[in-house]
């Protein structure tokens, strides 16, 4: 076994407890913080694949901010409020359905997926020069139409919220 195998299985295993975490925990801000160690892990795993830049950005836009929003939300909201029993009942009953239905499509994508290996050799697909390269020369016009899109939507933002 090289490192490399460790370091996947134990990114495995840490991401898949504390995405059991979350969805166990009783404090939303536990399952919170349980996301970002899982999203710390998954990042993890992009490192072992060679794409550092994805790992990066990963770790800056969701477990920077994503979940610093989610936690404000959360503590803003005050969802440590009980519920009562009988929608209780139904929250069990939905998550049942949706966990089944995830397992199928887990099932399914599984024994469709070859059986090689993740950790094969290195490669150069990840690296930040080849994805500004492609983003630049292939992808420019949807780039910077992406990009005029988010200004818009930024400036329709601050006309929204500013005060009259």
């Amino acid at each position: 076994m090289s490192i490399q195998e460790i370091l996947f299985w134990v990114l495995t295993v840490i991401a898949l407890c504390s995405a059991i975490s979350v969805v166990a925990a009783k404090n939303p801000v536990y399952s919170v913080l349980s996301l970002i160690v899982t999203f710390f892990a998954i990042a993890g795993h992009y490192v072992l694949l060679n794409a550092q830049f994805l790992a990066v950005v990963h770790i800056i836009v969701y477990a920077g901010a994503i979940m610093v929003l989610f936690l404000f939300v959360i503590m803003l909201m005050n969802l440590n409020a009980e519920i009562e029993p009988q929608k209780r009942s139904l929250v069990k009953f939905a998550g049942a359905i949706s966990g089944g239905l995830l397992l199928v499509v887990l099932v399914a994508a599984l024994k469709q997926s070859a059986s090689t290996a993740v950790l094969q050799g290195h490669s150069d697909i990840g690296l930040i020069q080849n994805l500004g390269r492609s983003l630049f020369s292939d992808f420019v016009v949807p780039f910077e139409v992406s990009s005029i899109l988010f200004l818009s939507a930024m400036i329709g933002a601050i006309v929204i919220g500013k005060k009259q």
